[in-house]
């Protein structure tokens, strides 16, 4: 005898259906479907799927940091301390972990917040990041990759229904957690577009446009910016960081600044800024008042440890009654991953001169960062000698997201998706190249892209290029 389900898509909660993750989206479906599909022996124009469409770096070929996981091991199993193979800096931060863990075990629970020497080493580190710039560590959450925090922070910000509901400015093009985040908590987005004509510069008149016509439908309360960008691979310069901060400062906007790629920056004369420096440097009226939470994760930079899901997020200038209601609020969760809090900690503060482990930790975080130099500068390049393709220096993060000229006879033929869409089906189906079509990112309308990441063993990366490039020509042709 049958019942109906208690559980239907129509009984569902109506959020979550509105909620897209484009990364991980339909052309991502497919590509691991080819590839069990290539496994079992079926003929394909391609003799390998490769995937450009996530931030994954060790899934790309980017070998991990020795020190790091060598402290890691001394950690999940102690035994390991009386090994003579590892070396003594490594097991001293290896114990000093261990007795900061209930039972002298990373499978304890730690604090919510997190481990208590953990929060101090990352208030150090932005110490020293910072130029000098105070950090008090209990204004440290350690959280499940930056994205963990990010969702919190929206949590707590969210309220109001109608016109009085939050709105929160999200860039166009974004990194499509934003999206999925404020879908998901019914909250609305506000669109603000970066300038592509400007290497995806950031415009305070834009900022000031979105702004003023959200509040016709909403009650905006938060800013969100990506630097170094995702999709985009922007730095943004000191000057437009202080021009963001007075804008939130006068518009009342609660400051979101995502920093996770603060390692990623690769173009002559760019360099990373942090919000909380620049906010502290432009003097008490605005670092006594403007609200900010600034988020950083193991996932990215040189790390490029992703599966670890470290992370952690600073608050500044949050109400005191709040900060209680964000502990209460994390504390159900019990706490972040205690491996992943101790991989924070060891980015925050690995191997200094004089220790037996410094010199191939800066080996190896040299080697990696100046090999992702070179792939943004070859990207750029190749992408830019393929007509139809037009592709802003990458002067930062692990992406690029060119502009991409699709014949209006592709357009028609698109017909129930994007066009950017078919186009990377396409050329997924046709090469086993896997990108993300620009459509789930966001972007102006009549334009189109794709993002890449810049990940892959140079080698491979070339032969990605290539096939693009051959794909686009090819796709031109045919529906010209």
């Amino acid at each position: 005898m049958s019942r109906a389900k208690v559980l239907t898509i129509d009984t569902m909660n109506p959020t979550v259906k509105k909620v897209e993750y484009a990364v991980r989206g339909p052309i991502v479906q497919r590509a691991v479907e080819l590839e069990r599909e290539l496994s079992e022996g079926m003929k394909k124009p391609f003799a390998e799927v490769i995937k450009a469409n996530i931030g994954d770096a060790h899934a790309m070929g980017q070998q991990p940091i020795t020190f790091f996981r060598q402290v890691l091991a001394l950690c999940s199993y102690p035994e390991l301390l009386s090994d003579s193979t590892f070396p003594e800096d490594a097991k001293s931060r290896a114990c000093r972990i261990l007795q900061s863990c209930g039972g002298n075990s990373m499978g304890a629970y730690s604090a919510s917040q997190g481990i208590d020497s953990v929060r101090q080493d990352v208030a150090r580190y932005i110490e020293r990041r910072d130029g000098g710039v105070a950090c008090d560590p209990d204004n440290i959450y350690l959280t499940t990759g930056a994205s963990d925090g990010i969702v919190t922070m929206l949590k707590l910000l969210v309220c109001g229904e109608g016109t009085t509901r939050t709105g929160v400015m999200i860039p166009i093009p974004q990194y499509p957690l934003y999206s999925a985040a404020l879908a998901e908590l019914g909250a609305v987005q506000i669109d603000y577009f970066l300038n592509e004509e400007k290497c995806w510069s950031l415009d305070i008149t834009e900022l000031q446009r979105a702004v003023n016509e959200a509040r016709q439908y909403c009650n905006p309360r938060a800013l969100c910016i990506i630097n170094p960008g995702n999709p985009t691979g922007q730095v943004q310069s000191r000057q437009c960081i202080e021009d963001v901060i007075r804008f939130a400062a006068k518009e009342r906007l609660f400051l979101m600044a995502d920093e996770v790629y603060q390692d990623n920056v690769y173009a002559e004369g760019c360099q990373f800024h942090s919000f909380k420096k620049v906010l502290f440097e432009m003097g008490p009226e605005y670092a006594e008042t403007v609200e900010l939470a600034s988020f950083h994760s193991t996932s990215k930079c040189y790390m490029g440890e992703c599966g670890f899901r470290g992370g952690y997020m600073e608050i500044i200038n949050m109400d005191d009654e709040v900060k209680d209601q964000l502990t209460k609020l994390l504390s159900v969760r019990l706490c972040p991953p205690v491996p992943g809090q101790a991989l924070m900690d060891l980015v925050v503060n690995p191997p200094q001169p004089g220790e037996p482990s410094y010199g191939s930790f800066i080996k190896e975080r040299t080697a990696t960062l100046s090999a992702l130099a070179e792939k943004a500068k070859l990207t750029e390049q190749v992408l830019n000698t393929v007509q139809g393709i037009s592709c802003n220096p990458v002067q930062g993060a692990m992406y690029s997201f060119p502009r991409i000229t699709i014949p209006e006879k592709a357009v028609k033929e698109a017909t129930g998706q994007q066009p950017d869409m078919f186009y990377c089906m396409k050329m997924l189906e046709e090469t086993g190249i896997c990108l993300v079509p620009g459509s789930g990112f966001g972007q102006k309308d009549g334009t189109y892209h794709f993002r890449m990441t810049i990940l892959p063993p140079t080698d491979k990366l070339k032969i990605l290029l290539n096939k693009v490039k051959e794909f686009h020509q090819r796709f031109t042709q045919q529906y010209s």
